[in-house]
């Protein structure tokens, strides 16, 4: 069986596999070592995605191939402000950091071989926001801010070193650039490609770092290189 990598998350993940998305490169990337297995929930906070654990990754195989690693990347509707149209997804600053670590032992129980990668929410264009409302928004204000995405995006820093796991920064890697809010954030949230390019990138290094390469990993099968002509069959035999 080829190992899996397990993406899990709101609707960033939930959107990986759009056109030039990151989960698709991570598909791309690995195409012939490891399966990319989607379970991305467009609007989620980490309040819902602790309730959801067991109905998202099921009942334990004691047959199955434990996963190589699991990306987790929520943040961003728990940083909804508690005053603003959005309201009813915001998580308090206190309880996310205590979900993540519920989020990293259920994981770390259930697959102790698995590397588990945290993911920070991404910046916020606060001024786009207001053109993209989901629902009504009778206060006329962004129902999120870059400061509290930001304080998020530490909290997820924090909470994971603290778990001795992995983290991907994106609310500060992305601010690197100038034109961050254009070239990164399509709707003052979700990503561009070139959004996208920076979370595979990273999300890339991280693997990389915990063993889950291309060198590492078998291929799946005989390469066509490997095939003699003459005897097409004998690489099968091995």
């Amino acid at each position: 069986m080829r190992p899996k990598i397990y993406l899990f998350g709101d609707s960033i993940t939930e959107e990986a596999f759009n056109d030039g998305g990151w989960g698709a490169s991570l598909a791309s990337h690995y195409s012939r070592t490891a399966d990319i297995v989607l379970r991305g929930y467009s609007g989620y906070n980490t309040r819902w995605a602790v309730k959801m654990l067991e109905k998202v990754f099921g009942a334990v195989d004691e047959e199955a191939q434990a996963p190589v690693a699991v990306t987790v990347f929520f943040g961003a509707n728990d940083a909804c402000l508690v005053d603003r149209y959005a309201a009813f997804q915001h998580v308090p600053l206190d309880e996310y950091k205590q979900n993540l670590r519920t989020i990293f032992s259920f994981l770390k129980k259930r697959w102790e071989t698995a590397a588990i990668i945290f993911i920070t929410p991404p910046p916020i264009d606060e001024a786009v926001r207001l053109l993209h409302p989901y629902m009504e928004n009778p206060g006329g204000l962004p129902e999120r801010t870059n400061e509290a995405a930001g304080a998020y995006a530490q909290a997820c820093v924090d909470i994971a070193r603290e778990c001795g796991t992995p983290v991907v920064d994106i609310w500060t890697k992305m601010q690197e650039f100038t034109d961050w809010k254009k070239s990164c954030l399509s709707d003052g949230l979700h990503l561009t490609k070139g959004g996208n390019r920076i979370v595979f990138e990273k999300v890339l290094e991280k693997l990389k770092e915990v063993g889950v390469s291309l060198e590492k990993l078998p291929v799946d099968l005989p390469l066509f290189s490997e095939i003699d002509s003459k005897d097409p069959l004998k690489a099968f035999e091995k």
